[in-house]
């Protein structure tokens, strides 16, 4: 018999734009200071993620944009604020590489994915650089060459 827990990493939201838009070099996984009614709104996948971003200020890191909409049956006593900004759990080694990557290389720290792990809810932020036009123009162009290269292999 097996009565362990399941440790597996069940995804809440991905952050896809992210992947379009930058050339993403490293990722970190950060743990992320939540209320409440924030955990079980992301139990209910009630959460846009597109339009977020990394802001490194002081020694500490905070997740902006990032929008959670409550539940309708969150109590009286709160007036929820969807759209705070939420404190990124990181250890000082790392928030000091990623200000310096930040500001001496240019890079730029974009989150991109949300998931939960061992009951947790944890967020992976890479370290990335901007794409160009013609950089995103190929991207589109293999993302095609593939799917009819699927396709034509399906069909034989």
């Amino acid at each position: 018999m097996n009565d362990s827990k399941p440790t597996g990493k069940k995804t809440i939201a991905l952050n896809k734009r992210a992947r379009y838009e930058y050339h993403i070099e490293d990722r970190l996984e950060a743990g992320i200071a939540l209320e409440g009614w924030e955990v079980k709104s992301l139990r209910d996948g009630r959460i846009q993620f597109s339009d977020s971003y990394v802001l490194l200020k002081d020694g500490e890191a905070f997740l902006f944009g990032c929008l959670v909409n409550p539940l309708p049956t969150v109590s009286t006593h709160i007036s929820p604020d969807p759209v705070r900004t939420r404190k990124l759990l990181l250890q000082r080694r790392e928030i000091d590489q990623l200000t310096a990557a930040v500001d001496r290389r240019g890079y730029t720290v974009v989150p991109t994915a949300m998931y939960w792990s061992r009951g947790k809810v944890k967020v992976e932020i890479g370290l990335a650089k901007g794409k160009r036009q013609h950089d995103k123009r190929k991207t589109e162009k293999d993302r095609d060459w593939d799917r009819q290269k699927n396709r034509i292999m399906k069909g034989r």
